[in-house]
């Protein structure tokens, strides 16, 4: 019997052993069952439950090493993770998991069970509708997202905030794989079928204009300690059910722009609907949908943002009329350019999604591809004219009828 006392990574009898032992969280003589359900790369991921009386609890474990790599990483990532996940739940009870416990020398987090929720990306895939999911999304954004700032966060706590967010190792991941590497491919981890490769060379790797905006965004990236941010909201760290969404993984947050978060959220709406047009054009029921939800996401987003914004910042300077549209410019802004580089990287880079990688009809695969990324680039270079949800999905329409 483990007195887990010093680090180990678990395996499927150490957490049963666990959540009696050092959790309490189940009575030690309840014959319990686990398994490893964690298809990330970076943490371990277990769910034990007792099948006689339905109770149950999921346990992320960090380990030394990157799962997929064997990359050494810093194991403090996990106590990141507990931590903002606990501040988002403040700011947005309904949509967050509970956590119960973290465990500073096992690097273990202890966490309310969310099966009854699916993986959006998976559903979305399987044509699921969820008309909630706009308003739902929108709401955690700007209700995680404003508060974290120190336009309404005291100037102290916020600066203390930076510095326990502090996340140089995952950043560096997103510093190359979003923001480098798609644009010259310097470790030659790029992956672009054949059909691909001039096309890509030259709309990304000989663009001197599109990198300079990207340049743009990746120092604003790593230098504009706006809100904490969740780092990496796709639709896989999305989960949904009829009654809504809960938001799960954010290994990658730290301070940084707010609209990477937002733009991570759109960008990933467009693979559905671009692998969708292509896949499924009969669709037209999941079609319109889709289209609809990425125009209301970022409208809605917009309003409420505005509308949080007079409700909560009291500071004088900040109330003025014209500061509050700059600052709200400039987030929309940097949202649509985030979404363009999201798209981008998940195209060419090393870390694909499904909705690219399951197309496997290569000349319907190549014209996927090239919308996508014309459609990042138009949202990079354009990034400041685009003001409203009709306005981007005007931009991808255009592009899929030519």
């Amino acid at each position: 019997m483990n007195n887990y006392s010093e680090h180990f990574l678990m395996n499927t009898e150490d957490v049963k052993e666990y959540a009696k032992m050092v959790l309490k969280y189940f009575e030690m003589d309840e014959r319990l069952e686990a398994s490893e359900i964690g298809d990330g790369n970076i943490n371990y991921v277990f769910k034990i439950w007792n099948s006689d009386t339905g109770k149950s609890l999921i346990i992320k474990q960090a380990d030394r090493l990157l799962r997929s790599s064997g990359r050494p990483l810093d194991m403090h990532r996990n106590k990141i993770e507990a931590e903002i996940l606990s501040i988002e739940r403040e700011l947005a009870h309904s949509y967050v998991p509970t956590v119960y416990n973290y465990d500073e020398v096992m690097y273990a987090m202890a966490m309310e069970d969310i099966s009854a929720y699916k993986n959006l990306r998976t559903e979305l895939m399987k044509g699921k509708i969820f008309d909630h999911f706009s308003d739902n999304i929108s709401t955690f954004l700007v209700n995680t997202l404003l508060p974290t700032t120190d336009l309404i966060l005291d100037r102290a706590k916020k600066k203390e905030r930076v510095k326990l967010f502090i996340n140089p190792e995952l950043c560096d991941i997103s510093e190359d794989l979003v923001f480098t590497e798609p644009y010259n491919d310097y470790k030659k981890q790029n992956v672009i079928p054949e059909g691909n490769l001039e096309f890509v060379k030259k709309m990304l790797y000989n663009d001197e204009e599109l990198k300079a905006e990207v340049g743009i965004l990746r120092d604003g990236f790593m230098n504009h300690a706006q809100a904490l941010i969740h780092g990496d909201l796709h639709s896989g760290s999305i989960f949904a059910n009829e009654e809504g969404i809960k938001i799960i993984d954010p290994e990658f947050a730290f301070y940084g722009p707010m609209g990477y978060d937002v733009g991570n959220v759109i960008g990933n709406l467009f693979f559905t609907w671009i692998n969708k047009f292509f896949v499924e054009p009969d669709n037209q029921e999941f079609l319109s949908w889709i289209e609809k939800t990425i125009v209301e996401v970022v409208d809605s987003f917009v309003k409420k943002f505005s509308r949080k914004y007079d409700e909560e910042v009291t500071f004088d300077l900040y109330k003025i009329e014209e500061f509050k549209k700059y600052y709200i410019e400039r987030v929309l802004s940097d949202s649509i350019g985030y979404a363009g580089t999201e798209i981008i990287r998940r195209v060419v880079g090393d870390s694909k999604v499904v909705e690219v990688t399951s197309v496997t009809y290569m000349n319907e695969r190549i014209a996927m591809e090239r919308v996508l990324i014309k459609a990042g680039i138009t949202f990079i270079k354009n990034r400041d004219q685009i003001l409203t949800g009709t306005t981007i999905t005007n931009i991808v329409k255009k592009l899929l009828v030519k």
